[in-house]
This record gives C-alpha cells, structure tokens and sequence, in this order.
C-alpha cells in the first residue's frame, strides 16, 4: 500500500500567488481583537475589522492558507453541504436560519467583491455549478433543490438531459440542476491574496505561531505563544479543522473527515471542447461524490472521499478516478495522468454548519464548516466582525453556544452515510435501467 503526506503533491503550492512577507511573533504586543487562525474565516474578520479601525493582530500556527482554505478543491458553491433548506430552517429555528441562509446563499457577492476590490490574482471564474443526476430519484432532488434556492434569489434552473450534456459535455446525466452564481478558483491564492488585504488595510499577521495559551488579564485576554504574546480586549478562535491546542477542549467539538484532491496533466484543447465545454464546476450527482473542474492551465482537479481502498493505495485511486471520468466523458481519448495528489482535513459536527461557540466573556471559536469551505469560510468574516464590533448576541447571524464536544458517532457516521448514500445511489440507479458507474 502507498502511504502519503498531506502536501505529496498540491497543485495549489505548485501554481498559487506568492504568500505575503511576514514572521513569527517573537515579543508582547496589545490589539484590540486577536484572532487565531488565518484561514478565509480570519482572514475574512481581520479585513472587516481593520476597515472599521479596529486594531487586529492574527496568529498563525503554520502559514496563510495552511488549512482547509489552502487545501481545497477549489469549488465555490453557495449552498449548504447537506441539508435541504426546509431541514434548516426546522434543525436552527428562526431568525437563525433565515439569517444564515441569507449569508451563506450570498456569499459569491462577498467573494467576489473581495477579489475584485484587492485584486486578488486567483483564477477566479464565476461560471456556475451543475449537479447531475443519474436516476430519477435524484432528479427529484434536483427539482427540490431549485424550488427552494429560487424562493430565497438564487440563480438556479433545472436541466434537461440534453441540456445538461451540452453544459457539462457527459451524455450520462438524465438531467440535472444549474447554480449559474457559483464559481471555482485556485484556493491558496485566494488565501494568500486575502492576507495580502488584510494587511494592507492595517492587520499584523505573525505566522508560524502556534498559540499555546490564552489567559484573562486586565479586563482582557493574553494569547500566548511559545516566544510572545498578544494582550486584547477580544479573542476570535477560527482555526476549524487544523485546531491543535490554544484553548481546552476546542478540538473536541469536531471530528476529522478526510477528503482527497487530484489534478491531471493540462488536457488537449480538443479535450477541453467538448468536456465541460463552459468551465463549470460538475458534480455527477451521487452521495459518493465526484466533483470536477478546470483549472486555469486546463487540468481537470477532481475529489472524493477515502473510502476502503481508495485514498490509501495510490495506483488504485489514480484508476478509480480515471475510470470515473473516461465514464462520464467517453470522448476523452487521450491519456489521463494525474500529476497532483493530496489531501485536507473537514471539521465535521452534525448540523453541518459552522458553530459558534461563547468559550468566556470576550472570547468567541468558529468551528464545523463541514466541507463546504470557500463561500462559507468568506461570509463568516461579517458574522465574527459583527461580534467583535459589539453586536448584541440576539442580532448575530450564527447563535452563540456553550462549547459542547461533538457526539461520538461523529467518529464513524459520515463514513458510514457516505457508504449508504453509495447503495441508495447503486440500487436506484439499477431500478432504472441505467448503467452503474465503475467501481460504483
């Protein structure tokens, strides 16, 4: 069996903009806020923050975008990873839903604004996003999906079969829905380009800091590194999956879920004509997902979860995920070669949307993005910017709660969804009449 290293072989450390100059933090400084982890969700509240002439100071443990923001597919879809808006709004209450629903299916504005206003240099296409369906059980889905994202403003429509290959270029789908907001990038450049902004509007970035402490002093609170520390009236948590220490028991309140991303070499333009044909981001539609995209050098990124062999025996799954696109695009004829192999980490809790956690008065955690990353990590800044700012809890978007660890099925309950979301997919597909995909 291969065994491999996160950063094997990240196309995204390969081709991304380089990262701002900064260093340790290496004395005792004062902030107003000083936030933890400079990922979109820090780096995002440090930008609102310094624009409103707040004094931040951000301490990294490893580099801008060392997380889940540098590791990413990429993808950029404003939905919400699992559940249906009605599962929502019954699952977090109102206002609470309504608020959050009204961020997170907003939050291309933000993202876009961002880019364009510090023109931050991240292969940025807003071309949308197409899920497709095999069988008709999630074609029903689909038309369930643009009901209710088109009641709350969202561009989406529902394809037919010819429709859909002529967007995605795979005659498999029997149709399928279109988010035409949605957009994909090279994610470590957003990062990086984040903290280029950042700091240009006033933020003090010390990276390779790994906060080991975090103390109530003088009304406020010193977080501490092994060679400094920052004494400040407020201190923002947003560290997500990659939480290693800073305050007890944070990093129970998720559980670890790996994904893996894959990048070929750059495919021929013949290729590129007739396989998604206009730079959208495809996911095939089944619970154990595929989703792929184009990056600027014209090489398919794809993920998938680990699941028995595939993710821990290299060779296999360089073939599982050939296999799954020669499939869904018979035309391709030409080599495939995945040049570009790695792996992120999810910070997976049970409502799959971010928790907003009240550790002692004037210190706030963010945690449990649950996999839907780019958007929702870049709307979250305006949340954790409003409570720092002084916005009454009652007014927040996200409903602060008492830290509590996730349950202990979280362990095993996302792999074993994925496994039964699998075998809905296969017997659904087989009632159909339809072909299975391989290794399905």
């Amino acid at each position: 069996m291969a065994r491999f290293s996160p950063f094997d072989a990240s196309l995204w450390y390969a081709t991304a903009a380089p990262a701002p100059k900064t260093e340790p933090l290496d004395s005792n400084v004062r902030a107003d806020v000083c936030i933890v982890g400079a990922g979109y969700a820090g780096l995002t509240t440090a930008l609102e923050l310094a624009k409103a002439g707040v004094r931040v100071v951000v301490l990294e443990a490893q580099e801008a975008g060392f997380g889940g923001s540098g590791r990413n597919a990429g993808h950029c879809t404003p939905t919400f990873t699992h559940y249906s808006l009605p599962q929502l709004r019954k699952m977090l209450g109102e206002p609470w839903a309504e608020r959050l629903i009204a961020r997170q299916t907003r939050a291309n504005d933000r993202v876009s604004s961002m880019i364009r206003d510090y023109q931050i240099s991240c292969e940025w296409v807003q071309n949308g996003y197409v899920m497709g369906a095999l069988h008709p059980g999630a074609l029903q889905v689909a038309r369930q999906r643009v009901d209710e994202y088109a009641a709350v403003g969202a561009s989406v429509r529902l394809l037919e079969a010819v429709e859909i290959e002529a967007v995605t270029g795979s005659p498999r789908f029997i149709g399928g829905w279109r988010h035409q907001e949605a957009g994909h990038l090279n994610p470590l450049s957003y990062a990086r380009g984040l903290a280029h902004a950042a700091m240009q509007e006033g933020v003090t970035l010390h990276t390779a800091s790994p906060v080991i402490s975090a103390a109530p002093e003088g009304g406020g609170w010193r977080i501490g590194t092994a060679t400094g520390s920052v004494l400040a009236e407020k201190a923002i948590f947003a560290s997500g999956a990659y939480t290693v220490g800073g305050w007890p028991k944070l990093d129970r309140t998720f559980h670890i879920m790996r994904v893996f991303v894959a990048a070929t070499q750059p495919l021929s333009d013949e290729t590129r004509r007739t396989v998604l044909p206009e730079n959208t981001t495809i996911h095939d539609g089944r619970g154990d997902i595929y989703v792929y995209k184009y990056n600027a050098e014209g090489r398919i990124v794809a993920s998938m979860f680990p699941m028995g062999r595939r993710g821990k025996d290299l060779a296999y799954t360089r073939q599982v995920m050939s296999d799954r696109l020669r499939w869904l695009h018979p035309q391709i004829t030409e080599g495939i070669r995945w040049d570009y192999f790695w792996f992120g980490e999810l910070d997976m809790q049970v409502k799959t949307v971010p928790r907003l956690y009240a550790l002692a008065p004037g210190v706030v955690a963010l945690t449990g993005l649950s996999g839907r990353g780019v958007p929702t990590g870049s709307m979250l800044g305006g949340i954790l910017a409003e409570w720092a700012l002084g916005v009454p809890d009652k007014d927040l978007s996200l409903r602060l709660e008492p830290l509590r660890s996730a349950p202990f099925y979280m362990r095993f309950g996302p792999k074993l969804s994925l496994r039964c979301q699998r075998t809905f997919d296969n017997i659904a597909t087989r009632r159909a009449g339809s072909l299975l995909p391989p290794h399905a």
